[in-house]
């Protein structure tokens, strides 16, 4: 087959790209959805409490968020198939160990390799794209790509939740399992040789250094509530992880390929946006751990109706994203990156209303809906800043580090969750949590205020 085309019909070779990209996309997905809904039923079995939780949710983000930009020289050096086949395998194994896992410990050292292999995936995924599509035909695969993996959002919290209810937790990390199968399969298929850049290198010193500091700031904010911050185990390893990711910033700033070009972030809105990443991203990854665990453990809902609470931030995602995307592209996106994390921010202070005896429909919808509103206006101008910052020839690795950012927003503000809460999710510490990501959230709005321009609009002959 030819390798792209312009404004030409998809040949059955390139369909088949891109369903093996959407559904290997859709397993990465899909497992940051199902998770949280399973989490109270992981503790009742395994115990550990809070910590185990934060594990289990941290364990799979510390991996994905510290390799995920290492991950696409890696498809460059090894081919983007193998790479995807081998990312797929490895992504079934760990979930079947996890499945299995007689221990929390067992669970958690899964995760990480379920991490692992999620890098591996994404990026492999849309460079199989890159390679296939070209012109106008590109973006529209991305556009289908985008479309059918935001199903998984969409999907997760239901199906784990059925899962967690009608059998196990154990069933809920199965479900990722049919998938497998069908990428894999399809790859048998895919005629095309597979592309490989002989000049590509993997900085493996980078990728561990980021790694190592990332997890020893973690393993202090998870455990500070267990062992308090006068343990030298928890202000050694804190330490500890700060200096080694220090190393690794100091790193990519002297050597010639670096993991994370820190000249990206000359650009004003690329470092603003980013920025702004952090802070939003971080909220949201806290308030989904907050939201559904609570919801089980203290408002007596079931996995399943604790998936469905939420749905309507998603459902707004899906429905408005792209018309604010559209709207931002002619007025520019400060305004947008503004007003709709401010808007998440009243979202979640209104969850406050959460009182005891719960009643879903008058103290967590109207919060929920305001949250979802001001998502939706927030992403795709989000997006479309940090990328439109930088020269189109590098929105790739743009991409990767605002991905890998986001990521690691969430892994740190959920690590933070037990110093948040003062070590335990009851109502008092749902309230203190809420306050959190509404105060995350309105610094982003006040950041991206500050900080993000409007692109100037095109001259007039």
């Amino acid at each position: 087959m030819s390798r792209t085309v312009t404004g030409a019909a998809r040949s059955p070779q390139q369909r088949l790209i891109l369903a093996i990209a959407i559904t290997a996309s859709f397993v990465a997905f899909l497992d940051m959805s199902v998770v949280t809904v399973a989490l109270p039923a992981i503790v009742d079995q395994l115990g550990g409490g809070l910590t185990t939780q934060q594990w289990t949710v941290d364990a799979y983000l510390l991996t994905l968020g510290s390799l995920i930009l290492v991950a696409g020289s890696v498809s460059d050096a090894f081919g983007r198939q193998r790479v995807l086949r081998i990312g797929l395998i490895l992504f079934g194994i760990a979930s079947v160990a996890i499945a299995a896992a007689p221990t929390a410990g067992v669970l958690i050292v899964a995760r990480l390799v379920q991490g692992v292999a999620g890098a591996m995936l994404v990026p492999s995924s849309l460079a199989l794209i890159m390679s296939s599509f070209d012109g106008a035909e590109r973006g529209r695969a991305i556009g289908t790509w985008t479309a059918a993996t935001s199903g998984a959002m969409i999907a997760g919290p239901l199906l784990g939740g059925l899962a967690v209810d009608l059998a196990s937790w154990r069933l809920a990390f199965l479900i990722n399992v049919v998938p497998i199968g069908a990428a894999l399969l399809l790859l048998a298929r895919v005629e095309a040789r597979d592309v490989r850049r002989d000049d590509a290198r993997v900085d493996l010193v980078s990728a561990a250094l980021c790694a190592l500091g990332l997890g020893g700031a973690v393993f202090a904010l998870i455990e500070q509530p267990n062992l308090g911050w006068s343990s030298p185990t928890v202000w050694g390893s804190g330490l500890a992880g700060a200096a080694v990711f220090a190393w690794f910033v100091w790193r990519q700033a002297r050597i010639a390929q670096p993991m994370l070009p820190l000249t990206l972030f000359a650009a004003r809105n690329f470092a603003w946006g980013n920025l702004a990443t952090l802070l939003v991203y971080g909220a949201l990854g806290l308030n989904g751990f907050v939201v559904s665990v609570y919801l089980q453990e203290r408002a007596g809902l079931s996995a399943t109706a604790a998936g469905l609470a939420t749905m309507p931030i998603t459902l707004a995602l899906v429905v408005l994203s792209s018309r604010a995307g559209a709207v931002a592209g002619r007025v520019g996106p400060r305004w947008f990156m503004t007003f709709g994390p401010l808007a998440m921010a009243g979202g979640a202070l209104l969850m406050l209303r959460v009182t005891e005896p719960f009643s879903y429909w008058t103290q967590l919808l109207p919060g929920v809906l305001l949250f979802g509103v001001g998502l939706a206006a927030t992403v795709s101008p989000l997006t479309a800043a940090v990328l439109g910052a930088i020269d189109s020839s590098r929105s790739g690795i743009g991409s990767a580090v605002n991905n890998a950012i986001a990521r690691v927003a969430s892994l740190v503000a959920v690590a933070a969750l037990g110093a948040v809460v003062g070590g335990e999710l009851d109502l008092a510490g749902f309230h203190r949590a809420a306050v959190f990501v509404a105060v995350l959230l309105a610094l982003g709005g006040v950041v991206s205020w500050l900080g993000v321009r409007n692109p100037a609009p095109p001259a007039t002959t």
